[in-house]
């Protein structure tokens, strides 16, 4: 069962949007995944997705501190992003 990306995200973009569980269908469909052949590629897909989102959020978090007037030394403490990545994120601030 191998996707590309695309057809990852639409998958996932699909179940996130229209497929809404409750804590008990939740742990009822985990189960379930958990028996078939390909639970591991399954269960790694939400995985990737969070990842993104965390990274996407660190960044996010990261220029508003340089918007505030933080010093790069402090933004990459506080998110654990590099100084290198911090500085080129500053200057598309100018």
């Amino acid at each position: 069962m191998k996707l590309d990306p695309a057809r990852t995200r639409l998958i996932l973009g699909f179940f996130e949007r229209y497929l809404k569980l409750n804590e008990q269908e939740e742990e009822e469909v985990m189960e379930k995944v958990k028996n078939m052949e390909e639970s591991e590629e399954i269960l790694d897909l939400p995985i990737s997705w969070e990842e993104k989102g965390i990274e996407k959020g660190i960044r996010e978090v990261a220029l508003e501190l340089l918007k505030e007037g933080s010093s790069v030394e402090f933004v990459a403490k506080v998110t654990r992003l590099n100084e290198e990545t911090i500085k080129k994120m500053r200057k598309t601030l100018i």
